[in-house]
């Protein structure tokens, strides 16, 4: 039986198209994916992001134990600040990419959906065999969390969230008390759009997204909600990557360019293995394509070289509505990832040019 969240309600009155998602019963789209990537871009959406995991650390070994388990450095983090980090396996395979966030008396994880089970079990065991003093709580049926993203968010939202949003700085987040009920609001998100995310209990989520959006339901709506299919487009055209597609346990956070958040000079699961492939020099590099026309190099679309030889495979395509081109990103060659070097993407047996572009796709101003 699938998972609802605590908006569940509110996307069946709002007549969303419900879909399997990790074992979620979620929002796909509710007008249309374009109107809704269109609407974030220009004004903006609230999505519901309840599904992805929320885990909670205390204790003593906390902050040691996190150290460990993620690429980024943690030591000198500080409260009320957000890092984009990785777990990876010993081979230096990416087991999820998470946001650790440190408040006053524990630490934050948020993780992908499809990989909280997974990651639960592996630092239990850890915690376990390290005999740490951590205390590992999963918060995420308890809790509710929305994503607020677009230009006219913070605006729209600073009137009502006792928060100084505006003086809030990327990756930072504050935690707060509104009649009693605790929100954590996060400026952060995955969509190329300034906005906050926002964490509260499960029990008062219903009237929280009417505080929050306000009407989401009128014509001229300043923010109105969007499904997954939307959030897929917005993060892609911002060159994000996605689990399952850009990253996975045989795939490494460096050949996907993701070095920024891997600190090769302290020891963490995976280290070795990594400073082995920084040392040798990376096989394979993640890079933006755009490709000639509107047909579109799906995930695992073969990507080939001028001399029609197989370099390199798709990881996420789709045809971006803002940049208006359909756009890829793909795991190619090293030998084949410099900007301007023209491949062609083998769409069953069709070869369409494909020309390797810088990323981000779509940048806001």
């Amino acid at each position: 039986m699938l998972k609802h969240t605590p908006f569940y309600d509110f996307h069946v009155n709002a007549g969303a198209r419900l879909v399997d998602y990790t074992g979620w019963e979620m929002p796909l789209l509710y007008r249309g994916i374009i109107e809704e990537h269109e609407q974030t871009r220009n004004s903006g959406s609230i999505f519901d992001v309840s599904h992805m995991g929320r885990l909670q650390f205390t204790g003593k070994d906390a902050a040691g134990f996190l150290n460990r388990v993620v690429t980024r450095n943690l030591a000198d983090q500080k409260v009320g600040q957000s890092r984009y980090s990785l777990v990876c396996n010993e081979s230096g395979g990416t087991m999820d990419d998470v946001i650790v966030s440190r408040d006053e008396k524990h630490w934050l994880m948020v993780c992908n959906a499809s990989n909280r089970q997974k990651l639960v079990d592996y630092f239990n065991q850890t915690i376990q065999s390290g005999g740490l003093d951590v205390t590992m709580a999963d918060q995420t049926e308890s809790t509710a969390m929305v994503a607020l993203q677009g230009p006219k968010v913070i605006d729209k939202v600073s009137g009502v969230l006792p928060v100084d949003i505006k003086s809030l700085k990327r990756y930072h987040f504050e935690s707060t008390s509104v009649m009693l009920i605790k929100l954590t609001v996060f400026r952060s998100g995955y969509t190329g759009e300034d906005g906050v995310e926002v964490i509260l209990p499960a029990k008062v989520a219903s009237m929280a997204m009417k505080m929050m959006a306000g009407a989401t339901d009128r014509p001229d709506a300043s923010i109105k909600p969007a499904g997954l299919g939307a959030r897929d487009t917005l993060r892609l055209e911002a060159g994000m990557p996605l689990y399952g597609h850009e990253l996975s346990e045989t795939i490494d956070p460096l050949s996907v360019g993701l070095g920024w958040a891997v600190d090769l000079t302290k020891d963490f699961v995976g280290a070795e293995a990594l400073r082995a492939i920084a040392k040798d020099g990376l096989k394979r590099k993640l890079v933006g394509l755009e490709l000639e026309g509107r047909r579109i190099a799906r995930q695992d679309t073969p990507i080939l070289n001028d001399k029609t030889e197989a370099i390199g495979v798709a990881t996420s395509g789709t045809f971006g509505p803002t940049v208006q081109k359909s756009i890829a990103m793909a795991l190619v060659d090293s030998a084949y990832a410099n900007e301007g070097t023209m491949l062609q993407a083998d769409l069953k047996g069709t070869l369409i040019p494909a020309k390797v572009v810088k990323l981000p796709f779509y940048k806001r101003k």
